[in-house]
């Protein structure tokens, strides 16, 4: 039989075709019909163990091995986003509105195609590789916390995940061997003033002057409230408060988003936040409501685990560089698995050779090099046979 690593290679085209498709098809967080569907009928053609609809619409299939031994998890999101694809290619999405502007339809088809690939091998694997493929990873609260909580880590010893990174050149992988993505919260701040006439702002309690006075002030959570040697990231993605020209807003709302990685700067922002905007509303004497919505928590990789990325994936054929990374500000729910057992995420650079200026992810034009994909099956079979395969030297990479 060829070698795992030759025949991912030889199926590359396979990869290619099943990304488009699903990359034409896409489907929003929770809303997750035809993918799951699609990736259940595929696992079972395969003769694996399929389990449909966990935490409501993720797919568990399980490939047992010949022998006895541990049970490895990889894991794949599928979920789309609400934004126009504006690429022009042929696979551009037909779903008005809809795109995959993440690179989860990369992960779904790498994974599909490892799949296929290591079950022709069940007979040399000692042990069992669980395929999960999740829901909703774009919209908190999450699949994955719905996943697990429907039993998907039931008997597994070991979990992985990659996340094809467009912005990071082909051949580069990215760990950390700790926190890797941040926490990722939402909030939200609704004021309640007093509107009026424009000529006459002294009979007003003017909501957008006080929703600006927030938006300055909460800046000095960070600046002046949190250690310089933490992190933490207060932003503001939405003011809203929209009037005719002559008349001053009787509501105002602000909307975003705190990243931290540690909990107790986590709380210690969100104390300050309040503390800020009871202050403003006595000062101003306006009614403003404080709503802050815990997201997904800090990815924070188990250290043996992440170490492995460096020892194992250093020597597969067109991995140019393995980096110990500096951790991401962005969220990923593949954080709760690493809560319920050990494992690591990393990066698999998909930014291709000719694109100086990549799009960034969650952008109307976003793409990838699908060669990545190759790279990122290879890398996920890499440490998947560390545990089930390799360690025993029965499976030829």
């Amino acid at each position: 039989m060829q070698s795992l690593f030759t025949a991912l290679e030889e199926r590359y085209d396979e990869m290619v075709k099943l990304r488009r498709y699903f990359h034409q098809y896409p489907e929003l967080s929770f809303q997750e019909v035809n993918t799951p569907l699609y990736i259940a009928n595929y696992h079972e053609k395969l003769g694996h163990e399929v389990r449909r609809n966990v935490g409501e619409r993720g797919v568990v299939a399980t490939l047992k091995g010949a022998h006895p031994g541990p049970t490895v998890a990889l894991r794949a999101d599928f979920d789309a986003l609400p934004i126009q694809d504006e690429k022009d290619v042929p696979y551009s999405s037909t779903v008005p509105g809809v795109m995959h502007a993440c690179g989860h339809d990369g992960h779904t088809a790498l994974l599909l195609v490892l799949a296929k690939t290591l079950s022709e091998r069940k007979d040399q694997l000692h042990g069992n590789i669980a395929f999960i493929h999740q829901h909703a990873e774009e919209v908190a609260p999450g699949g994955a916390k719905a996943m697990i909580e429907d039993g998907c880590l039931k008997g597994v010893d070991v979990i992985f995940g990659t996340h094809l990174w467009a912005t990071e050149p082909l051949g580069k992988i990215q760990y950390n061997n700790r926190a890797l993505m941040a926490a990722a919260d939402r909030f939200e701040i609704n004021i309640q003033g007093q509107g009026g006439h424009g000529a006459q702002p002294h009979k007003t309690k003017d909501a957008i002057l006080v929703g600006s006075q927030l938006v300055q002030s909460l800046q000095q959570v960070v600046s002046r409230r949190v250690d310089p040697l933490d992190s933490a990231v207060i932003s503001i993605g939405s003011f809203e408060a929209k009037n005719a020209f002559n008349v001053i807003s009787d509501t105002a709302k602000l909307i975003g988003t705190v990243r931290t990685f540690d909990a107790s700067v986590q709380e210690k922002v969100q104390k300050e936040m309040k503390r800020i905007i009871d202050g403003t509303a006595m000062s101003s004497e306006t009614e403003i409501s404080f709503t802050y919505e815990k997201g997904y928590p800090a990815l924070i990789n188990h250290e043996q685990e992440a170490s492995l990325i460096d020892s194992q994936l250093t020597s597969i054929d067109g991995v140019e560089q393995v980096e110990h990374a500096k951790p991401q500000m962005g969220g990923e729910d593949f954080s709760y698995y690493l809560h319920n057992v050990k494992g690591a995420f990393f990066f698999t650079g998909a930014q291709g050779a000719n694109v100086d200026s990549p799009y960034p992810h969650h952008h109307p034009k976003f793409d990838f090099d699908e060669k990545a994909m190759v790279l990122g099956a290879k890398s996920l079979a890499k440490l998947a046979l560390h545990y089930v395969g390799s360690a025993q030297k029965t499976v030829n990479v």
